[in-house]
């Protein structure tokens, strides 16, 4: 076991299943007492996941537990309209790899349940700048009557505009919603994942692509050098850093290494972040990350949080993409490491 003053490891996997020898990026519905909730099992995967060019292809199911500590999976988790989306977005040149990573987020106000997801199109002709990754999305009262619609964030045909891995913020002063997302970017032909805005006036409606706040290669972090996305936020009742600022979880990844011909991840890892929801901007990021799991090799990667009793949060991350971890977050430690 893992410990320091900011967590605690856990032993063993938070989810197990025969089916799979691939399982990641769990999200928990809250309405369930986070009992309940989703997760992506891998069906196939071609190549090494610390090596540029790898391909995983990925079902969505649903996953149950009695505690925080263990669940189990259940069956696939049906959308309808699913089918009819998908083809709608489907071009020919691209290869569809199956609904990814998904994130829970319940509208208080009218209690309706809302999924997103990356629906991810790669190119067959391995062209990165030719693949299409949107920010897809569901919704109805709860995860059994999910209906899927157009994706909140759709990307372009340059593949420029891409969208994933969403963090919902709350409501600023002016009712809009400066959510995060990872998008992506190519400078001098070196790819890096980014930190990005996804303006929301109506969470029933598309957002709007916005700016981004945080590009690994305008920053000397070297933990988030290579590649950057937005984990779950804090609220303000467990940690208070002012009015309109939240704590954030933020996943960061070393810079690519070029060995011979192929291309090597760094390490992936778990940090944390200050995100000033009024403004849309990234005030802060650790300069050293928070979480490497003790059995990583290549990816430490947090998406989901929920906040218990006693100034403790149970944080899930998946390791090397392969199976899901929890970790118990101490609010004093956490504390300490903050500007």
């Amino acid at each position: 076991m893992e410990e320091s003053k900011a967590y605690v490891e856990h032993t063993g996997r938070a989810v197990e299943d025969n089916r799979f020898s691939h399982m990641m990026a769990i999200t928990l519905d809250p309405r369930s007492a986070y009992k309940r909730g989703v997760i992506r099992c891998i069906t196939s995967r071609e190549g090494n996941v610390a090596e540029e060019g790898y391909i995983d292809r990925s079902e969505l199911y649903t996953v149950s537990g009695d505690t925080l500590e263990h669940f189990t999976v259940g069956e696939r988790l049906q959308i309808k309209n699913e089918k009819e989306i998908i083809e709608q977005l489907s071009r020919k040149g691209l290869d569809y790899l199956g609904l990814e990573d998904p994130d829970i987020w319940i509208d208080e106000n009218i209690g309706l349940t809302h999924l997103y997801f990356t629906i991810p199109f790669i190119s067959k002709d391995k062209d990165e700048q030719l693949s299409q990754i949107h920010l897809g999305h569901a919704v109805g009262k709860d995860l059994d009557s999910l209906e899927m619609t157009l994706p909140a964030l759709q990307a372009d045909l340059s593949g420029k505009n891409t969208a994933k891995e969403a963090s919902i913020a709350p409501l600023n002063n002016r009712g809009i919603r400066y959510n995060l997302f990872e998008s992506s970017s190519i400078k001098n032909k070196i790819s890096y994942s980014t930190v990005r805005i996804g303006i929301a006036e109506d969470m029933n409606k598309p957002w709007q692509f916005g700016k981004t706040i945080f590009h690994p290669k305008e920053h000397t972090i070297a933990w988030a050098g290579g590649h950057a996305s937005p984990g779950p936020l804090f609220s303000r009742e467990f940690i208070d850093v002012g009015e309109g600022r939240l704590v954030g979880i933020m996943n960061g990844r070393e810079a690519n290494q070029q060995i011979g011909d192929k291309i090597t991840y760094g390490m992936f890892s778990v940090g944390l972040c200050i995100y000033d929801y009024e403004n849309g901007k990234i005030d802060w990021v650790s300069p050293k990350p928070l979480i490497i799991d003790s059995q990583a090799r290549s990816i430490t990667f947090a998406s989901q949080l929920v906040e218990v009793k006693g100034g403790e949060a149970v944080l899930y991350a998946h390791v090397d993409d392969s199976f899901v971890r929890a970790y118990t977050l101490r609010v004093e430690g956490l504390k300490a490491l903050l500007p």
